[in-house]
């Protein structure tokens, strides 16, 4: 498999803020379903799986300067809600 560009790692990055958003709206409600739990973790290892992607190396990550902040405190968050 090739490198992935530039333009896909940030496509990448971009469909993560999407899981960001919905732990987020999840997070906030005053009652939390067996469904959202699912959810939650659903989008919780998706996001960790998002954040370990390495290069063809698989040693070094596709990452480079982005800000992954919001991205750990989503995880935090959804895991604080499930677990």
């Amino acid at each position: 498999m090739a490198e992935k560009t530039p333009q896909q790692v940030a496509t990448i990055y971009s469909h993560a803020g999407h899981s960001v958003e919905l732990i987020n709206s999840i997070a906030t409600q005053d009652t939390i379903t067996d469904e959202d739990k699912e959810t939650l973790e659903r989008n919780v290892r998706h996001l960790e799986i998002i954040r370990a992607y390495k290069k063809e190396d698989n040693t070094t990550s596709i990452w480079g300067s982005q800000d992954f902040s919001t991205h750990e405190a989503a995880i935090t968050l959804g895991k604080s809600k499930y677990e």
